[in-house]
């Protein structure tokens, strides 16, 4: 049987210390994808990639995604080594993005890819279940500081490796923005060693039989197996956006370097206006009425971007976009939580994170074909068609009970 996590009593300041670094973690994790997505554009101009190897390239970052996170979730919950998973994560995901700058052939790019993927969700796991057994009475609270952490790092990196562009190439580029993950990476092992009341350390772990049987229970549950259908629908368009959002600035609104990675940073601080909000709010009046929301609106705005030319008036749409887009990151991890037992959080975050990346590893593909076929514009109806199946499906899940 699982012990029971020791009890820390802590002044009211620094019980609020792991979430933030937890969520600055998060965000070093996301600022290494966000940071490939940006100099994807320019890998396929100097490599001569059409749209479907660029997507290809892609896929291959959320098939390597699906394969850690099935297999880091029952590592976690059976070793209870949450953080060491996470400093784990931020030392490879960095060590790839700077690798970048080691060969510039599409096979040594798809290896650092796929190293990029895996350890990008190899994080989740460890991070949303430490987080969601340490703060079960405020969980949406806590996981909304932890996306708030990844959108910081999805809009601040964007904006800096643009800069960097101008200066120089997108090997060195990617190589120089490689150094603050591994400054976070420090900053966790520190507070990691030094931490003798257990502040940010996992639960003891399981035994396997006690581990397989929560496990089976898992996947007989039809709403954790419905709230990963519809997390995985969202997180198809939400990558989508990432991926082809860059390349429609290039190549149909003309944006230079800088000029791009400030409309994908607008599209992040609407997310960084909305996700503490949203959780804190999900808390009180339910995950329901957040996720139908956010997903409703999502799916309109996305088909309107095609409507809006290049200005502020693009910046503003995208503001918006990010702000009913990102809302609902949270309180979807929160669902989850909610109907899932406190012993077996890392196991089903990688039941929804795998999920999500087995079918985010399909737009990219068909993005790449419709943008071939018909053009850069057609795919954002592609994905709006994704975010309305998300919305449809939310509608039959049955509203969350927190497991104690």
């Amino acid at each position: 049987m699982s012990q029971s996590e020791p009890t820390v009593i802590q002044p009211a300041h620094l019980s609020q210390g792991p979430i933030f670094l937890v969520g600055l973690g998060h965000g070093a994790t996301h600022w290494v994808a966000a940071t490939f997505y940006i100099l994807l554009p320019f890998i396929n101009r100097d490599l001569g990639l059409s749209y479907s190897q660029a997507g290809l390239l892609v896929s291959v970052f959320h098939v390597a995604s699906v394969g850690a996170n099935f297999g880091s979730g029952p590592l976690v919950d059976v070793t209870g080594r949450r953080v060491l998973f996470q400093i784990l994560a931020l030392v490879l995901g960095g060590g790839a993005l700077a690798a970048f700058a080691a060969g510039a052939g599409f096979m040594w790019l798809a290896a650092m890819v796929a190293l990029i993927g895996a350890t990008n969700n190899l994080w989740h796991p460890a991070a949303i279940a430490y987080l969601s057994s340490r703060y079960p009475e405020n969980r949406g609270y806590a996981l909304s500081i932890h996306a708030l952490g990844a959108n910081l790092g999805d809009a601040v990196a964007p904006l800096v490796a643009g800069m960097l562009l101008y200066s120089m190439a997108w090997p060195g580029a990617a190589a120089v923005n490689s150094l603050p993950v591994f400054a976070v990476a420090a900053a966790l092992v520190l507070l990691w060693r030094g931490d003798r009341a257990g502040a940010i350390h996992g639960k003891p772990g399981m035994g396997l039989g006690e581990y397989f049987a929560g496990m089976g229970r898992l996947l007989r549950n039809r709403a954790v197996l419905g709230l990963c259908l519809m997390a995985g629908l969202r997180t198809m368009s939400q990558n989508g956006l990432l991926m082809f959002l860059p390349f429609y600035l290039v190549d149909v609104i003309k944006a230079d370097p800088l000029e791009t990675g400030s409309v994908m940073m607008a599209m992040q601080v609407g997310g960084i206006l909305a996700v503490v909000i949203a959780g804190t709010l999900s808390d009180r009046i339910g995950r329901r009425p957040i996720v139908l929301a956010g997903l409703g609106a999502s799916t309109v705005v996305i088909a309107g971007l095609t409507l809006l030319g290049g200005g502020p008036l693009y910046v503003a749409g995208v503001a918006l976009l990010g702000f009913v887009l990102f809302a609902v990151r949270p309180v979807v991890h929160s669902w989850m939580m909610d109907l899932t037992p406190g012993e077996m959080g890392g196991s089903a975050t990688s039941l929804m994170f795998g999920t999500q990346a087995g079918l985010s590893a399909i737009a990219p593909v068909a993005g790449g074909i419709v943008a071939d076929i018909w053009g850069l514009p057609a795919v954002f109806y592609m994905l709006a068609a994704l975010m309305l199946m998300a919305n449809m499906t939310a509608v039959l899940l049955p509203g969350s009970t927190k497991s104690r």
